[in-house]
């Protein structure tokens, strides 16, 4: 069963979102000697369109000096330049180090043409104030591009030079999450929108998804649970919920929901409810590979918990899907470990 983030509809929802404000504290906090974390503020349109015009002009300026021009960028790849703040996630500092396309080296030139193609075409979006999907952009230069991963990183890369959420450069994505529940609203352009009438369930989150929830929290302050499958991929799904993930970093503020409590399926749960061995499935060397690094990761120091969990698992070799809890009785899931675990506060 694919991983569902599941929003508590409870009678105690009131105290519990109070105690959630409460533990949220405010600020931007420093890390170290001089690594002071970034937060991504959205710019207005004026100032991304004056920022593109800026790296136009440092190129022109080079070359008109004889000199190569060089983009530089946050290095998203490199643990290095990602500190960890309990109430924010991962986020990038400011002072890390960069990559550094040039156009004078054979090897990185052609990324170096593209990435001002990219930027021509984010002008053009922005100053005539319209939208465009990544998917558009990469089919109006496919044969350019190659492929749309290789565009896809690009604008990642554009959004971490200029500082900015990618839909400040009116840049959208073709969203692939669900969302399903007791919930109306209403879309900028007017469309109304039901989540009764959705199926839910999905896997690795997109970026839409991701603000979806954020904006759930910011707007609600409901309590927010995860309920994914108990393996090292279910884990680290609820972590990029959470706390975010690399590539995205520098706009953490935008995209993470440090409050989200972890709801099951737990290790813990599998011993703990008899779970039939028959249905559990062996962790394969990719899992335990998986599992190694996320046990590594900053944020499991301040989650006691989670690593017990995770040391459960390590230690039985097991994993189990969702749908596992069906051999225990058709519908206990719904009936019993749910409403148990809301009730009587089982997440951690």
């Amino acid at each position: 069963m694919e991983s569902l983030l599941q929003v508590a509809d409870l009678g105690a929802v009131e105290r519990l979102r109070t105690i959630l404000r409460a533990s949220v504290r405010t600020g931007t906090e420093v890390r170290g000697a001089g690594q002071q974390l970034v937060r991504a503020e959205p710019l207005g349109s004026s100032d991304v369109l004056k920022a593109i015009e800026n790296i136009i002009k440092e190129t022109f300026t080079c070359l008109a000096k004889g000199e190569a021009p060089v983009i530089t960028f946050g290095k998203r790849s490199s643990w290095d330049n990602i500190r960890f703040d309990d109430n924010v996630g991962l986020q990038m500092v400011s002072d890390c180090t960069v990559s550094k396309v040039r156009c004078e080296c054979s090897k990185s030139i052609h990324r170096f043409a593209l990435i001002l193609k990219t930027l021509s075409m984010i002008y053009k979006l922005v100053q005539s104030n319209t939208y465009a999907t990544k998917r558009d952009l990469y089919y109006n230069e496919t044969q350019l591009f190659g492929s749309q991963i290789i565009l896809d990183g690009i604008i990642n890369d554009i959004c971490c030079m200029l500082k900015v959420p990618r839909r400040c450069l009116h840049i959208l994505s073709t969203s692939k999450g669900c969302i399903a529940g007791d919930l109306c609203y209403t879309e900028e352009d007017g469309n109304r929108v039901n989540c009764a009438c959705n199926s839910t369930g999905k896997g690795v989150p997109d970026l839409n998804t991701r603000l979806m929830v954020r904006k759930l929290w910011d707007m609600l302050h409901i309590p927010v649970f995860a309920l994914m499958d108990a393996d090292p991929h279910g884990i680290e799904i609820m972590c990029i919920y959470k706390y975010g993930s690399m590539s995205m970093s520098f706009d953490a503020h935008s995209l993470t929901v440090p409050i989200i409590g972890w709801l099951g399926l737990l290790p813990s749960d599998i011993q703990r409810l008899n779970v039939p061995k028959e249905v559990l499935i062996p962790l394969t060397n990719n899992d335990i590979r998986k599992l190694t690094k996320l046990q590594k990761r900053p944020y499991v120091n301040c989650q006691p918990l989670w690593k017990k969990e995770m040391e459960i698992m390590e230690t039985c070799k097991m994993k189990a899907e969702i749908q596992a809890l069906a051999s225990l009785s058709s519908d206990y899931l719904t009936r019993v470990y749910l409403p148990n675990k809301l009730k009587f506060g089982g997440w951690i």
